[in-house]
């Protein structure tokens, strides 16, 4: 998105939440308007501060700027610098974190106050962040993270009372058609009772700004699914995605998010080696821990299936003084010698995961169907192995087999509170290699779902160029957005 001339800029301010998944794409949308001489501050703790500093193209650098507020640590017990949900693996954690965030609101609104903006773009997790923008006679607009897909779903199952709520347990499980959907879609159970309340919440929020910005392009939607989300809440839907394909030099790629212990160069090489299409990619995004013996499962699944793979294997973040053979103990023996360097890799820790999607020898991805993973294979037209394990996911694993066909299920069907929990149930090893089988292998159902898939990617690029859907919406909310600002009386 370039050459866009810029009058009298925008001052604009983002609140992402304390999570990779919610804080790389909502920086990148502000890295995008910053890039275009509007005038952006990113709110955030100085821990995050740092790991986005470091992300940040110098095209932007110019126009864009952190400003830190503390993080509560001692209010919510924890050690400083543990500011972030990707720096944990356990529940308790994960909730500290969350009420430290919701702790923000009286600093980041004493700040705003002081330096009020034109518009807040802040994460849906944060109910107050409406009530500021209220406040201040601003518009506020929300992001999180979600495909407008799943938000309809979310939206059709609360207005028809299907997601549980008090009076129901969280065992109810019997497969439904989604009613009031403008497309057929089948769920096997319903979320957690945990999970449907903070949806709802996140919803609500929502549907109290001015309205939803989303990480994605219109044309995996679909049409029918925007034109029913603003026909059935009255709210106006911008999509202005995918931000993966706006990081276009190598280095921002390879940048946006963590620093990974592989070498990067080092795993390009071994892709440079492999045959087009060759390749499944296999990793379950920063927050989600598989057991030792799931582990073992996928290891003797993927060996068995004979195919090239990439995967990354989450450190478990707090067993730092286990031994190294304690820490593989889920790994088959002797599977190393037998498949490392010349069959795949194994990467501890994090990867350049849009890198390594986007290149030609990756002809699948295993995910677990977090919603900027999704994304990102989409973009760069790799069909995928689903694998959703909590949250949005299960909703997410339907955009992309039983609507866009564009992937395979594994057969997950235990839907966790978090990413953190143990499961109770076992995805076998016969189910995992049967779906990498279908996907990577050379029948024509994955075929099909290859060039669907290219398809996607191909119309995923036209959308953030000039003239595509996702620049024009761009360009659309930038007008609006001054329009806003110059009707709003003078003082």
């Amino acid at each position: 998105m370039e050459g866009v001339e810029v009058q009298r800029p925008l001052k604009l301010h983002f609140i992402p939440f304390l999570a990779s998944g919610h804080m790389i794409p909502l920086f990148d949308i502000a890295t995008m308007f910053a890039s275009h001489g509007h005038q952006v501050t990113v709110i955030t703790t100085p821990s995050n501060a740092q790991s986005l500093t470091k992300s940040l193209s110098s095209a932007a650098s110019f126009f864009l700027r952190l400003h830190t507020v503390d993080f509560p640590s001692e209010q919510v017990d924890l050690p400083k610098g543990i500011e972030s949900m990707s720096s944990t693996t356990d529940s308790i954690t994960s909730w500290k974190i969350h009420r430290g965030a919701m702790l923000l609101h009286g600093p980041i609104e004493n700040f705003m106050e002081k330096d009020p903006p034109d518009c807040i773009i802040s994460d849906s997790t944060y109910p107050w962040a409406n009530d500021l923008a209220h406040k201040l006679q601003i518009p506020n607009l929300t992001f999180n993270g979600l495909s407008l897909f799943t938000i309809s779903l979310v939206e059709s199952l609360i207005r028809n009372n299907l997601l549980h709520s008090d009076t129901n347990s969280d065992s109810d499980s019997s497969s439904f058609l989604v009613p009031n959907f403008p497309h057929r879609i089948t769920l096997s159970e319903k979320p957690p009772k945990v999970l449907s309340k903070f949806l709802k919440m996140m919803l609500e929020t929502v549907l109290k700004s001015k309205a939803l910005i989303i990480n994605n392009f219109a044309e995996l939607d679909g049409e029918e699914c925007i034109q029913h989300y603003e026909k059935t809440t009255g709210r106006k839907v911008w999509h202005l995605g995918p931000t993966s394909l706006i990081r276009r030099t190598i280095q921002e790629k390879a940048e946006r998010g963590n620093e990974g212990e592989v070498n990067m160069h080092e795993c390009l090489s071994w892709l440079n080696s492999q045959r087009v299409n060759a390749v499944l990619y296999i990793c379950f995004g920063s927050i989600n821990y598989l057991s030792d013996k799931q582990l073992y499962e996928m290891a003797c699944a993927i060996e068995a299936s004979g195919h090239p793979f990439i995967w990354v294997v989450p450190e478990k973040k707090g067993k730092e003084d286990e031994s190294e053979e304690e820490k593989e103990k889920w790994l088959p023996k002797g599977f190393e010698e037998r498949n490392i360097s010349k069959m795949g890799l194994i990467i501890r820790g994090w990867a350049p995961q849009v890198k390594i999607l986007s290149h030609p020898a990756v002809g699948g991805f295993m995910t677990h169907c977090g919603g900027n993973s999704i994304v990102e294979a989409v973009s760069a037209g790799v069909p995928m192995i689903t694998w959703p394990v909590h949250g949005d996911q299960f909703f997410n694993e339907k955009l992309i087999t039983q609507f866009r066909g564009i992937g395979v299920e594994v057969g997950a069907t235990e839907w966790c509170k978090n990413g953190v929990v143990e499961r109770e149930k076992l995805v076998s090893r016969d189910s995992i290699e049967k779906a990498v089988r279908r996907l990577m292998g050379n029948g024509e159902e994955a075929k099909n779902m290859r060039l669907l898939a290219q398809e996607f990617g191909e119309k995923a690029t036209q959308a953030i160029q000039e003239g595509g859907l996702s620049y024009n919406n761009y360009l659309a909310l930038i007008d609006e957005l001054k329009r806003l600002r110059d009707l709003k009386p003078h003082d």
